[in-house]
């Protein structure tokens, strides 16, 4: 089973995206703050992050920092609200992720591209 971290400081969208994604057989966890993902990373086996990037203690931006220094393999999808992407979306792509989803968003789709990188 797949194991996957989400990183989101909004229940709301945290909760909606654990449930679509354990709908489709992933196993998920859960970090309310980048302390917290960062420490997730260190600790736990996993096959995809997803992550925002405005979240409390260490912003998206490190996470990916941090993921791409210490498990370069793993797959990263980075969510982001409409005003704060241009430049962050370019630093988080030259740092290799994935996958980029704006909010809001469908968390169809997101569950879509979610299979399309686990597929490549």
């Amino acid at each position: 089973m797949k194991r996957i971290l989400i990183i989101e400081d909004d229940l709301l969208i945290s909760s909606l995206v654990q449930f679509r994604l354990k709908k489709d057989g992933y196993e998920t966890l859960l970090a309310q703050d980048g302390n917290a993902g960062i420490d997730a990373i260190n600790t736990e086996y996993l096959d995809m992050i997803i992550t925002d990037v405005m979240i409390p203690y260490k912003n998206g931006i490190e996470i990916i920092h941090h993921a791409r220094n210490t498990k370069p393999e793993i797959p990263i999808i980075v969510l982001s609200s409409l005003g704060e992407e241009e430049k962050i979306v370019l630093e988080a792509f030259n740092l290799g992720v994935s996958d980029f989803i704006p909010k809001p968003f469908n968390p169809n789709e997101l569950a879509i591209r979610v299979k399309r990188i686990f597929k490549s």
